[in-house]
């Protein structure tokens, strides 16, 4: 496994997360143990998880996914001590304890507050990546960043990051840090794939120039870019593939030809395309079974040439470079 710096930090992570939001209301804890296993055995040590995992579509419970990682960690063995462990604070979590304050959002009381909890549910004292799951326009700067400083000092959070930001969020909030004399946010997690390329306008430009590392949710776009898009898949690949219209499949299909004809699995060459890209950090993988997490890591070690790389801007346009030289020029 190859690893990278986490944008300006001297923090090293393996070039791919481990995502647990199937863990729960999807894949049983069984399931999952074994698939953290096979990751740490696969040198994938960048595990993801947020406070609300655990429960979609009504099925399951929030928290669940960090309940299901804590219990992983009680097995001991070094497991805990082996992972650069992130989860996220923003969403209701069914505390009825907390009343109003119960709805989404990022002040410094749900910040503080919902950090114990999900530290109580991992069974650690500390987290390395603290992130704040989405913008909050009610949360002012200076109240976010200084509970973030709170918990950096009592040593249960070691970075602070954030994800579902827009770029201009993320320059607003270093602008804030540094006025601080506070690192700041030290990663955005963002969706970003082939299929979804907007983030190449300002978001990935923006991060690379201020250090924060980017990591890639949906990398595979709901499993559109997974192989199985146009034969069944799970209910996510299935939905997204429910939505694509006439020219949408196509390209798909011309995208699984592509790989075919390269010789590379689907999977693999969209994972490859997103580390190609130097603002990246690491793309998250959200494996349902151990032997999926060992087919995905050699994304890793896989390099698209430039044809590769030309016809795969034919198949799924971006939108034509950083802004504003993208339309103005």
């Amino acid at each position: 496994m190859k690893h990278a710096y986490l944008g300006r930090t001297g923090l090293k992570v393996s070039r791919l997360v481990l995502g647990t939001f199937n863990f729960g209301w999807s894949t049983e804890p069984k399931d999952a143990f074994a698939i953290m296993d096979k990751a740490l055995e696969e040198g994938v040590t960048f595990f993801d998880t947020a406070d609300s995992y655990g429960a979609w579509w009504g099925r399951g419970r929030h928290g669940w996914s960090e309940e299901i990682i804590g219990q992983w960690f009680a097995l001991g063995g070094g497991r805990r001590e082996s992972v650069v462990l992130a989860t996220k604070v923003y969403e209701a979590v069914d505390d009825p304890s907390e009343g109003p304050n119960a709805e989404k959002g990022v002040s410094a009381y749900k910040i503080k507050r919902h950090i114990e909890g999900s530290l109580r549910r991992l069974g650690t004292d500390h987290v390395e990546l603290y992130q704040l799951h989405h913008f909050d326009p009610h949360a002012p700067w200076d109240e976010v960043l200084g509970a973030f400083e709170d918990l950096i000092a009592a040593g249960k959070v070691v970075y602070a990051g954030s994800s579902n930001f827009g770029a201009r969020h993320v320059c607003l909030a270093q602008a804030a840090a540094r006025g601080r004399g506070f690192l700041g946010l030290v990663s955005e997690q963002h969706k970003y794939s082939l299929a979804c390329r907007l983030p190449e306008l300002e978001l990935l430009p923006a991060c690379r120039e201020l250090g924060v590392g980017v990591i890639c949710w949906s990398p595979l776009a709901s499993g559109l870019l997974g192989g199985a898009a146009l034969a069944g898949g799970g209910e996510r690949s299935k939905a997204a593939a429910g939505e694509l219209d006439a020219a949408g499949r196509a390209g798909v299909a011309a995208y699984q030809e592509l790989c075919a004809e390269i010789g590379e699995s689907p999977a693999n060459v969209a994972l490859a395309w997103t580390l190609s890209n130097p603002a990246v950090t690491a793309p998250i993988i959200g494996p349902r079974t151990a032997q999926q997490v060992a087919d995905v890591t050699r994304a890793v070690d896989l390099t698209l040439d430039d044809a590769v790389q030309q016809r795969l801007d034919k198949i799924f346009p971006g939108p034509g470079g950083p802004a504003p030289a993208a339309y103005a020029w």
